[in-house]
């Protein structure tokens, strides 16, 4: 039960560790293995309870996780998915909302990672959802966070994967706890419930099958080069980083693209909000005429506040406010260096970079501006699309951060 917790997780941290729990069995188990795994090495552990406010007595069910929590010992923060729900695709809203929620919290306090309490039974379950004709994926035991950009620097870690569902109420039994059952569970206008309710037949957990990461390289402006013939999966994650967006693109059209760039023919194309210019190499940045997701509005951030810009900037504000919008068609307004500079990038990547206007002097670009990205005022500039193409091509594979290893890649190298 310890080795996931021993092969992912930092022993000498001191980062508090994040958990998804529901005061449901599964993620009781869980809650318990993790105190037993961080009490011994002194990290603290932070319990999330996520009332999606879908029930009538919601808001009970999350004062008693609350409660159950703090007598386990846990830190505890509840949290709520407050507005309007959706009439139609009700689970997929509720799960974005609930990652959202949780990843925003464990950063919030200090936690790259966040443990969830999936286990062999919901594998069997995905299973036969996809029998069925769904594409639900399967949990794996570490990945990014699924959201964007609320899951920045957040990993998920699933422990349970070889544990059914019934041994863990064995286990809990034994022990004399109780635990909720969620009648949503039960519920058989949901695809979930009614694979549950089927008795989809837990088969031994498979080791992860994870390719090789490609031969990468990702300038500082975000643009990602591949090689032709990298693998559907490195490519829709290049696509999906560098257009700053959450859904990567799946399907007939990420096929097609395979196709073509591995054809050899020279050609530019567009998917999913990113622009692939197929040379010698795939040179694939933001797609600047691709604004129909609300991608390059402007940000305005009030002093000291941090947002993310079109998905792929990390922005704090210093002593004065500020406002980040898209360099396209205000090139000519920038200082000589920065000219200079932008003039060495390449056409495609340019209009899609951020641009901070100034009372008084020339706007700037963080791009532009070196390798400290520094921002006017005392503020900060973070580019995002490096770390987390690392991550999604399976470089950060442990929660220390001096074990996310990148081959063949550099945040400046220069894309001429």
């Amino acid at each position: 039960m310890s080795r996931p917790f021993d092969h992912r997780l930092d022993a000498l941290s001191n980062a508090p560790l994040a958990v998804g729990f529901s005061g449901g069995g599964d993620s009781l188990f869980l809650l318990k293995a993790t105190l037993d795994w961080a009490r011994p090495r002194g990290r603290p552990v932070l319990a999330l309870v996520v009332d999606h406010r879908l029930q009538a007595d919601s808001a009970s069910w999350t004062a008693d996780a609350v409660e159950k929590a703090r007598r386990l010992g846990a830190d505890v923060r509840a949290l709520a998915w407050t507005g309007p729900k959706p009439g139609a695709g009700l689970p997929a809203a509720a799960r974005r909302a609930r990652h959202a929620l949780l990843a925003a919290a464990a950063r919030e306090a200090g936690a790259s990672v966040l443990l969830l309490g999936h286990t062999a039974s919901d594998l069997a379950e995905s299973a036969a959802m996809r029998a069925e004709g769904s594409t639900v994926p399967d949990p794996r035991e570490w990945s990014p966070s699924p959201v964007w950009p609320e899951g920045r620097d957040v990993f998920l870690l699933r422990p349970l994967l070889a544990l059914t569902r019934a041994e863990i109420r064995d286990a809990l039994g034994a022990d004399g706890e109780t635990w909720l059952e969620d009648p949503a569970n039960a519920d058989l206008r949901y695809a979930r419930a009614r694979a549950r309710a089927g008795g989809a037949e837990e088969a031994p957990l498979e080791p992860e099958t994870v390719k090789s990461p490609p031969v990468f390289s990702i300038d500082a402006t975000g643009a990602i080069r591949l090689p032709r013939d990298a693998a559907a999966a490195h490519l829709a994650a290049a696509l999906l980083c560098a257009a700053g967006t959450e859904r990567p693109p799946r399907g007939e059209r990420l096929q097609r693209l395979v196709q073509r760039l591995r054809g050899g023919e020279a050609f530019t194309a567009t998917l999913a909000g990113a622009r692939i210019e197929a040379g010698e190499m795939a040179l694939i940045s933001r797609d600047a005429g691709e604004t129909a997701r609300g991608g390059l509005s402007p940000l305005t951030l009030a002093p000291g506040e941090t947002g993310v810009w079109d998905g792929r900037w990390e922005i704090t504000a210093g002593a004065e406010p500020l406002t980040v919008v898209a360099l396209k068609g205000r090139g000519s307004s920038l200082s000589a260096a920065q000219r200079a500079r932008l003039a060495r990038l390449p056409a495609a990547v340019r209009p899609s970079l951020p641009l901070i206007p100034r009372h008084g002097a020339a706007p700037c670009s963080p791009t532009l501006d070196g390798p400290d990205f520094a921002v006017e005022g005392g503020g900060r500039a973070r580019p995002l699309v490096l770390g987390r193409y690392q991550a999604a091509v399976g470089l950060c594979d442990k929660e220390s951060v001096t074990r996310c290893h990148v081959r063949g890649a550099s945040a400046r190298e220069p894309l001429s």
